[in-house]
């Protein structure tokens, strides 16, 4: 076999509330995600930490999401904390089957109230001959504040991540105008998913009636092989968002 089959999944997992906050799901939301068994897994809105959660949610796991939610099916795991109140923080996380060298988490933020980051990850895959990179990341609501988020995302990428070396970013872009992607590909050489695979972004928010394109997965240097978007049952009642599935493949001699 001369490539590595690797199955992504990308969640804004709204701190395991489902829409307008009416129910606690963290718990199924872990089963939900286990059920599919994807390889990696880029989280936002995830909680490191909240003193109300733990007295109030009987469900509420006595220590942190991302550990919960790696449990049992991810060993390896590095959370970004990005926003800081006074009863606990949350950001987001990635979760991985595989070993984790190095990890960082940069704060893109613009403002206080908003509170943003991108955490980036490198793999090491048995029989890669090159490392992983992963970005996951959640940018603001103004899109003067996502321009230039974008901009630093495609800093970063030109500065560490040299152009032999595979890439995926994802996460919550919160991008509805749909002018990320162009940025993206014409910068860095960075592919959509949902746009290369099914000719559009992907409608991922309000769960309940997804209407804006606001979650992506974007690659480089791997070759797509399919890309869903997980918006029916149980996902329509876990998160405000719909999460992103997507299955790659890796060449073990070089890049595709």
């Amino acid at each position: 076999m001369s490539s590595i089959r690797f199955k992504v999944l990308s969640y804004n997992i709204h701190k395991g509330f489902s829409s307008g906050n009416l129910k606690f799901t963290l718990r199924q939301i872990k089963q939900s995600i286990q059920q599919i068994q994807p390889d990696l897994v880029c989280l936002q809105e995830i909680l490191g930490y909240h003193e109300h959660h733990k007295k109030h949610f009987p469900q509420h796991p006595h220590f942190s999401q991302p550990e919960y939610l790696a449990e049992g099916l991810w060993p390896h795991l590095t959370y970004g904390k990005n926003a800081v109140y006074p009863k606990g923080h949350h950001g987001n996380a990635i979760l991985s089957r595989y070993s984790i060298q190095f990890w960082e988490n940069q704060d893109i933020s613009l403002n206080s109230l908003e509170r943003r980051g991108m955490l980036h990850s490198i793999l090491k895959i048995p029989k890669l001959a090159t490392p992983l990179h992963i970005i996951c990341i959640h940018l603001g609501l103004f899109e003067t504040d996502r321009n230039y988020q974008i901009n630093t995302l495609c800093d970063r990428i030109r500065a560490t991540i040299p152009n032999n070396e595979p890439l995926l970013v994802a996460g919550d872009f919160n991008d509805w105008r749909k002018v990320a992607s162009a940025a993206l590909l014409n910068e860095v050489g960075l592919t959509e998913a949902f746009l290369e695979f099914q000719g559009s972004h992907a409608k991922t928010f309000p769960v309940w009636l997804p209407a804006l394109s606001l979650d992506r997965i974007y690659y480089r240097g791997l070759k797509l092989e399919n890309a869903i978007c997980l918006k029916d049952a149980p996902w329509s009642k876990l998160s405000d968002h719909a999460p992103l599935f997507c299955e790659f493949l890796i060449s073990k001699n070089k890049t595709i």
